[in-house]
């Protein structure tokens, strides 16, 4: 027979994980809001952070249409950012949160950074069922076939993410209804 309570025992033992999930997707949450940001500085709603022992030691926005940069993603800003100014010790404890998973261009960022982990929003291949415009090989890929060690989680918060892209894109493909 089934315990009611087993569940209860579950959570109660797995209080550390709930927690490191929770402050997951809170780290998650503030990338959104940096993307909210990019979108009204007049940018494609993106955002990221960076978090070294559980402190965001740095904050990203996509800046591409207002520094006409088609590299100004907040991902591969941040990775060139880790590698400039933290430690190899840092960068081996660094997690970089990011509101959409990275595009093979900053996954590559990150891996030759040496960022430890990378945790996003919403994959590429969901916003690309929205835009039509996303290179859809996975950052786990990108980093994998490249010899990298970074853990990538996600996604943790599409319906969040996508809300914002769905606001910013329209509701279909090419930000057709």
């Amino acid at each position: 027979m089934t315990d009611p309570n087993d569940g209860d025992r579950e959570a109660e033992s797995d209080a550390d994980g709930e927690g490191a999930a929770a402050r997951d997707r809170a780290f998650v949450d503030r990338t959104i809001e940096l993307a909210e940001e990019a979108v009204e500085r007049g940018n494609t709603p993106f955002g990221a952070l960076l978090v070294v022992d559980g402190e965001v030691v740095a904050e990203a926005r996509n800046e591409t249409r207002t520094e006409d940069d088609l590299a100004a993603h907040p991902e591969l800003t941040l990775a060139r950012r880790a590698a400039r100014e933290l430690d190899p010790d840092e960068r081996a404890r660094c997690t970089m949160y990011a509101s959409t998973e990275p595009c093979p261009m900053c996954a590559t960022g990150v891996h030759y950074a040496g960022i430890d982990r990378v945790v996003f929003g919403v994959s590429g291949e969901t916003l690309d069922g929205l835009t039509g415009g996303v290179v859809t090989v996975p950052c786990e890929e990108v980093i994998r076939r490249a010899g990298g060690e970074t853990t990538v989680e996600g996604p943790i918060a599409t319906e969040a993410a996508m809300a914002l892209h769905e606001s910013f894109y329209g509701a279909g493909p090419a930000g057709e209804s």
